[in-house]
């Protein structure tokens, strides 16, 4: 297997795995959902903190007067602050740089330390904010949120993944990712309270924070670690209990021999970040580990949940009515991935991708049109035209959730062979970080300097992530994880880069799902 080939010994054993739904496992949906609520309450709680006044009289007193203003030529600049920015951006530059020491704590020490970690450094990180007196407290609270969040995002989705019974592990695996997006819904409620409580209705929002880090703390500390991290640590004899335990039954011999036979494949791998760059893997990295994660935060999406409350002020809402709008928007998104999480499976990646990426270049052409015509000449928005765009915002987030946000996350996980998947991960945080950073750091600036025509460029950029995904993403619904690599050998592009080594395992597409070339 580690040549790419396929391992039919692996098949004939999972074919015998056996599980039942144990408490064990139910633990470790608990443990996966704080995680999750925890990185999306963050993502959703900035956006509302930076649109209130009084955050932005101790902070920002500039920035107060040109949101206040209504001179024509701060309707798109009121929020143009590149420290206020960096106050939100600080937090995935900080992960970013956290994903690789947190990858090598994962790997040595275990899924476990690195939640516990993750939960340590979010908490400090949640208590500074809250008490925070300036802008110097602000940003290091950020920057030990985004160690918390690169910790946890490294750990948390694969220790749901390696508790996780096979036939299941998608399902559980997109929980992640839903309660990701029921934490910006929570963050978006308690900020519509919190805008009304002054002076320091900010603190109680940025400092609740430590609620799911203290929940995830306790969780790392008692949750068993996972079978596959302590056949990594040589933990053979204690590997076996807590499978069988996680599995209950006794019956779990010939998934516990996977689990040997992976990790001697893996560790047979001396250099995994230099085999991932090798002309059979490129591919996947290609699309996996960089167009991917990239397209996903070109979307404009998360543009969109980082500065909901601050967009809608811009345009002119009150200050509730603007966290109100952007709590439809948050609810649009739980709404999506519930979606995603139920018909995925049925009518595959490629059809979620390009058909709700369809619509959310129509959306973005639409905010876009309202804008430029009703917009920018300094009074405010009639009732009907915001409510037109509060609708397009709310259709186009409900299109990123059940698309390009789960499958941004689940997709690349798809791709990879097991003697590369752990560096590949590593990767697709990395590229999804920078990204986010980078767009959460420039929006602001952008939408003030291009006004209407950013929402133009989101539009265009979405054309081409769709016609990258028609043209070189081969479908994987329904494909062994282990034989998806047949799926670039007889892909009518990649195939010229892989070829077909295996000429005699080949299957037949049927047998393969989707695995027509990707532009059939």
């Amino acid at each position: 297997m580690a040549g790419g080939g396929i391992d039919t010994r692996v098949s004939h054993r999972a074919a015998s795995y056996e599980y039942k739904v144990t408490r064990y496992l139910i633990f470790s949906c608990i443990v996966g959902a704080v995680g999750g609520a925890l990185f999306g309450y963050d993502l959703g709680v900035s956006g509302g903190v930076t649109s209130m006044d009084d955050f932005l009289v101790k902070f920002f007193p500039l920035v107060y007067e040109r949101k206040h203003s209504h001179l024509k030529e701060t309707d798109y600049c009121k929020y143009d602050n590149q420290i206020l920015t960096l106050f939100t951006s600080s937090l995935y530059f900080a992960a970013l740089v956290i994903t690789f020491a947190a990858s090598h704590l994962t790997r040595k020490k275990g899924r476990k330390a690195s939640i516990i970690v993750g939960a340590l450094s979010f908490l400090v990180g949640a208590i500074i904010n809250a008490s925070a007196q300036n802008i110097a407290m602000l940003i290091i609270g950020r920057i030990l949120l985004g160690a918390g969040i690169g910790f946890g995002n490294q750990a948390v989705p694969l220790y749901l993944s390696e508790m996780s019974p096979a036939k299941i592990r998608g399902a559980v695996n997109q929980l992640f990712q839903f309660t990701t997006c029921a934490g910006i819904l929570v963050a978006n409620l308690i900020n519509y309270f919190t805008d009304k409580v002054h002076p320091h209705g900010w603190r109680i929002s940025l400092g609740l924070a430590a609620l799911p880090a203290i929940l995830m703390l306790i969780g790392g500390i008692v949750c068993p670690e996972t079978p596959n991290s302590l056949v990594e640590q040589g933990k053979l004899e204690e590997a076996r209990r807590v499978l069988k335990r996680v599995r209950g039954t006794d019956n779990v011999e010939a998934e516990f021999q996977d689990l040997i036979d992976a990790s001697k494949e893996a560790q047979a791998v001396k250099d995994p970040f230099r085999n991932l760059l090798k002309r059979k893997y490129r591919p996947q990295f290609v699309i996996g580990a960089l167009c991917i994660p990239a397209f996903q935060q070109l979307t404009g999406n998360n543009s969109i949940l980082f500065y909901a409350p601050v967009i809608f002020q811009t345009l002119g809402f009150g200050s509730s009515s603007s966290l109100i709008s952007s709590l439809v928007s948050s609810s649009a998104l739980i709404v999506g991935t519930l979606v995603s999480m139920a018909l995925v499976d049925r009518f595959g990646r490629r059809g979620f991708f390009i058909e709700a990426g369809s619509e959310m270049i129509v959306y973005m052409v639409a905010v876009a049109a309202v804008l430029a015509k009703y917009f920018g000449h300094g009074e405010e928005l009639s009732i009907p035209i915001a409510a037109i765009l509060v609708a397009a915002i709310f259709l186009f987030v409900f299109a990123y959730g059940r698309s390009w946000g789960p499958l941004g996350w689940l997709v690349p996980s798809e791709l990879f062979p097991l003697e590369i998947r752990s560096s590949a991960q590593s990767v697709v945080v990395c590229v999804n970080m920078i990204f986010t950073a980078l767009v959460a750091q420039l929006f602001l600036a952008s939408l003030c300097h291009l006004k209407y025509g950013i929402f133009l460029l989101f539009a265009c950029l979405i054309v081409i992530m769709c016609t990258v995904v028609y043209f070189f993403l081969p479908e994987t619904k329904r494909v062994p994880i282990e034989e998806i690599y047949l799926l670039f050998e007889n892909h009518w592009f990649w195939k010229n880069y892989v070829g077909q080594r295996h000429q005699d395992t080949l299957a037949e597409p049927e047998k393969l799902g989707e695995s027509k070339p990707a532009h059939a």
